[in-house]
């Protein structure tokens, strides 16, 4: 404990930016899901419809996951970082142009390549400058962001439209990513190479055990040949449809069920994103605190994961909730508690596996929960266009994270370093001569 108070301060002015990236992220991602029943309207789209628009979004979300993450391995998370945001905010002020289901379709499309960047360097970014045991925390600070900029949306988002018309929402929070460059690059280095970081820090940083770290990048193909890659794979396939679904339906489920408009869905969708704020630090701190206390990296991490998939499983009675309010507890619980799920799920990729491997295996990720949000998208346009009724989305929603926590247990029974990297170093070597 001593050696963290004396050691410096100035990772926590890298997680500061990290957060205001991961906001800016989803405000410009919630923007279409907050004027939909006001786009369906004037643009004249289906429940299933709206659906493709959505997953337009997530395909190019997964594929841009294929190489963002491969590409920041190789040219580092400064220059990847700034890339991505540059494409995202251009895409997002392009939705102003829109006129049709193809016009939303195509700037969706755009604005999710460029946003597949955010969390591969994120984490990158996170194993760079933090030791094990802080790396939860702080990638619980960072990815509150997502709440933040969930809150944030539904405050702007309204005014701006009755204002000055629906564009205008587009264009000024498409904007904002413009300025984080500006802090971004004056801002953020390598630790190892950062001239605010002192002795003290730079070795409390790299105080973990050494470990035989691979010169090479690890290739997709030797990744895919470990469990834990799967593990991680599956359960963000398991589980990020549920917050895509939270993201682009909830405005819609509270417009139907309760008859909210855009001018009153901003205090309900703001309770909900207040508390998955309270859930994403929560969740990333109780793991730290536990690690802390001295339990291993393994028990820590799945115990709060386990405590976050119990906390989820409510919301299948919200379809059904008696009043507005009860419905807003029940999700914005659930929502807490996947932001919770995500912050350590997320870190058990640098628990596992070599900082050089990193932006991949989160790549990896994200690109499959892309894959299964595009797939829980359509069916739940699917599911709309026939019943008219969430109940179906609600219980999938509920039980789907204690089915990924099962396999990510079963695949990964003890969470640490990957032994075998070794392997991967000689074979690379081998596939050079």
């Amino acid at each position: 404990m001593e050696q963290t108070k004396n050691s410096g301060k100035y990772r926590w002015t890298v997680v500061a930016l990290l957060f205001f990236a991961t906001t800016i992220n989803y405000i410009d991602r919630q923007v279409l899901g907050l004027l939909a029943p006001v786009l369906e309207k004037q643009i004249g789209w289906t429940e299933l419809e709206y659906s493709y628009i959505v997953t337009a979004f997530q395909i190019a979300y997964a594929i841009g996951l294929l190489s963002v993450g491969n590409l920041i391995d190789k040219f580092g998370t400064k220059l990847g970082y700034a890339v991505s945001i540059v494409v995202w905010s251009i895409a997002a002020m392009g939705h102003a142009l829109a006129k049709s289901v193809f016009g939303f379709g195509f700037a969706r499309f755009t604005l999710g390549f460029g946003e597949s960047g955010n969390f591969p360097a994120a984490i990158k970014a996170t194993a760079e400058w933090f030791p094990k045991k802080e790396r939860a925390l702080a990638t619980g600070i960072f990815n509150s962001g997502a709440n933040i900029g969930a809150v944030f949306a539904p405050l702007a988002v309204p005014w701006l439209t009755l204002t000055f018309g629906w564009q205008s929402a587009f264009i000024v929070t498409g904007a904002i990513g413009f300025l984080w460059i500006i802090f971004w690059l004056l801002i953020y280095e390598r630790p190892e190479k950062h001239k605010s970081v002192t002795k003290a820090e730079l070795e409390y940083i790299l105080s973990d055990p050494e470990v035989d770290e691979p010169g090479e990048k690890i290739p997709w193909s030797h990744l895919l040949k470990y469990r834990q890659t799967w593990a991680f794979v599956i359960a963000k396939f398991m589980t990020d449809p549920v917050w895509w679904f939270y993201l682009f339906w909830l405005p819609k489920f509270l417009n139907k069920e309760y008859g909210l408009d855009l001018a009153h869905l901003g205090l309900p969708l703001i309770v909900i994103y207040t508390m998955t704020s309270v859930g994403s630090i929560g969740g990333g701190w109780l793991s730290s605190f536990f690690i802390g206390k001295g339990w291993e990296v393994n028990k820590a991490r799945k115990v709060v994961m386990l405590i976050c998939a119990l906390a989820i499983v409510p919301i299948i009675f919200a379809a059904h909730a008696s009043n507005l309010w009860l419905a807003v507890l029940l999700i914005g619980l659930a929502a807490a508690a996947h932001q919770g799920w995500s912050a350590n799920v997320f870190t058990t990729s640098s628990d596992m596996f070599p900082k050089k491997a990193i932006g991949s295996i989160v790549g990896l990720g994200g690109m499959a929960g892309a894959v299964g949000g595009s797939l829980f998208a359509s069916l739940a346009g699917l599911v709309l266009q026939l019943t008219h009724n969430y109940f179906a989305l609600f219980v999938i929603s509920g039980t789907a994270y204690l089915a990924a926590l099962l396999i990510f247990t079963l695949l990964v029974p003890k969470i640490e370093p990957i032994g075998e990297i070794k392997l991967a170093k000689k074979e690379l070597v081998e596939e050079k001569i």
